[in-house]
């Protein structure tokens, strides 16, 4: 059984998490973004070299290596938050169902 209180901290960490959670999402966005950036602006570099070179130089870059990894970090945060949130609210959601067959019950 799922009690009022376990709901009740569900729905007031949804509340609070909220604004945590559209900061790393937005972060993840952005970095997802800047990866073509980071990427032209290496091979921008290198333009005396043919477009298969340029790429070549610019993914094995420190810079685009370093950025890849902050990315990771960024997806690994957002999809951690999302994943409580979808369990927070699942709770919400059992809780809800439990409620409606203890009424049918009665």
């Amino acid at each position: 059984m799922i009690s009022e209180e376990s709901v009740e901290k569900a729905i007031d960490w949804l509340v609070e998490s909220a604004e945590s959670c559209a900061k790393k999402r937005a972060e993840r966005l952005y970095l997802e973004d800047f990866t073509r950036s980071l990427k032209a602006e290496i091979m921008s570099q290198h333009l005396a070299e043919p477009l298969g070179a340029q790429e070549r130089y610019a993914f094995s870059d420190i810079r685009y290596r370093n950025h890849l990894e902050a990315l990771r970090l960024a997806i690994y945060d957002d999809e951690k938050g999302r994943f409580l949130r979808d369990a927070a609210n699942a709770k919400i959601e059992a809780w809800r169902t439990q409620c409606s067959n203890q009424r049918a019950n009665i």
